[in-house]
């Protein structure tokens, strides 16, 4: 490579990473728009749960056809990616295969990183067959059209086009190797069991057009690859990287438990204290919330938009959904969908508007999710079991119906009925206190 070519890639490779670094500041920014909450606690059960889940795929493969597939795409690209390094040296001081001198174990590295881009290819081929030609219930759900739909698609386009171009760029490579009396700077250097097989089209080639193709290849990798890490912000895919502080700040309380809002607790104590001066200023202003539960993202709490972003729409959690399967408008991959799209919504209103939020009139309730939606979920937490990556859609599905409880009074009939009945009768029933026991009579 000559000093313009290694100019011309340092300038790539900068604008590449910058790029990636001012989209991760926003989404950062976005994130914190979220209320404080403390998941600081018990570290060492956080750091357990993020390496058997986000790192050890422990959820992915109870569905095993899918979790393996997706294993060996994942083992796939990360090790693969660890020749990017070898990749920008090269690219940075004009070397080839700067890592060579580790001779055998380059060669060990090297036929592992081509088989795993095998068979990355054909698991990708299988996903893409999975949602596309076999049509699966949970990828061809309403929720899942359009955009949604596209991007996983185009996802799996480029993870194709990367390994081949990996591939290529090895044929090419290691046909130049091999040239009667070798070819200058194509050093005999790593083992290609997999693209050694590819060569065999460039024998009949002239040498300066392999090192044509071998070149296009090498520069299309790399750039692919910076293309693919700056898609990641405006993909699904974006768990990729947020998979890991997602599974850390998950929720360690049992599932079914629900927390208090310290708000109603405080009120409470203050009721029951007879000495508590019912019309004094509270003592901490700054401790009484605007509003209960949440109608807006800026409602919900950080690790809640954290887990918007995180969320790889794969559908298990409507799959398992017991509203979902009986024909409700819920969808709880919807409401994690709906979430990150409002999110996203405001952060380009702050954007347009020089870092401050100006009112649009649109809200999380009722113009991306529905009272209908919220009501019909059982809070079996089914939707919480099944993710993959300790996502909650129910703890937003619960912030919001508290909303609309306790700032609205807009529960549903039933709910009120029962409401009603504890406040009057100490039950849920429609039964006078006086009257419980009237069923010892009744034989």
């Amino acid at each position: 490579m000559s000093y313009l070519d290694n100019l011309l890639f340092a300038l790539i490779l900068l604008l590449g990473f910058g790029f990636f670094i001012s989209n991760v500041k926003k989404l950062v920014r976005n994130i914190k728009l979220g209320k404080d909450i403390n998941r600081n606690d018990n570290s060492s059960q956080r750091w357990k749960n993020m390496a058997m889940i986000a790192l050890g795929q422990s959820k992915m493969v109870k569905r095993p056809i899918a979790g393996i597939l997706h294993i060996i795409v994942y083992i796939g690209f990360v090790i693969i990616n660890l020749e990017l390094l070898e990749i920008i040296i090269d690219g940075l001081f004009g070397t080839h295969r700067v890592f060579a001198f580790m001779g055998g174990f380059y060669d060990v590295l090297i036929a592992s990183f081509e088989i795993l881009a095998l068979l990355v290819i054909i698991a990708v081929i299988a996903f893409w067959i999975r949602r596309n030609a076999i049509n699966l219930k949970r990828f061809i759900s309403s929720d899942l059209k359009g955009w949604p739909k596209s991007d996983a698609n185009y996802i799996l386009y480029f993870e194709i086009v990367l390994m081949t171009l990996f591939l290529v760029m090895n044929a090419a490579d290691y046909h130049l190797q091999h040239l009667s009396g070798g070819t200058a700077g194509y050093p005999i250097a790593g083992s290609f069991p997999v693209s050694q097989y590819v060569a065999v089209f460039f024998q009949e080639m002239a040498t300066g057009s392999v090192i044509l193709i071998e070149r296009t290849a090498w520069w299309l990798h790399i750039v692919g690859i910076l293309i693919f890490l700056n898609y990641l912000y405006f993909s699904k895919h974006l768990h990729i990287l947020l998979a890991f502080p997602n599974t850390y700040f998950g929720d360690l309380h049992p599932k079914g438990q629900f927390d208090n809002l310290e708000s109603v607790t405080n009120e409470v104590k203050l009721m029951m204290d007879p000495s508590a001066d019912p019309f004094a200023a509270p003592a901490n202003p700054d401790a009484v919330p605007s509003k209960f539960g949440a109608s807006d993202v800026t409602d919900l709490n950080w690790v809640q938009l954290l887990n918007a972003y995180t969320c790889t729409e794969c559908g298990r959690c409507s799959s398992s959904c017991p509203a979902t399967q009986t024909g409700k408008k819920l969808s709880p991959r919807k409401i994690m969908m709906d979430t990150r799209d409002r999110l996203e919504e405001v952060g380009k209103n702050i954007d347009a508007n020089k870092g401050t939020f100006v009112d649009d009139g649109k809200a999380l309730l009722n113009n991306y999710i529905t009272p209908e939606e919220l009501w019909a979920c059982t809070s079996c937490n089914a939707c919480v079991e099944e993710c993959p990556v300790s996502i909650s859609p129910l703890s937003i599905i619960m912030d919001m119906r508290r909303y609309l409880v306790m700032e609205q009074s807009a529960a549903p009939m039933p709910l009120n009925a029962m409401m009603t009945n504890i406040e009057n009768n100490g039950a849920p029933w429609q039964y006078n206190q006086m009257d419980r026991l009237n069923w010892k009579d009744e034989n």
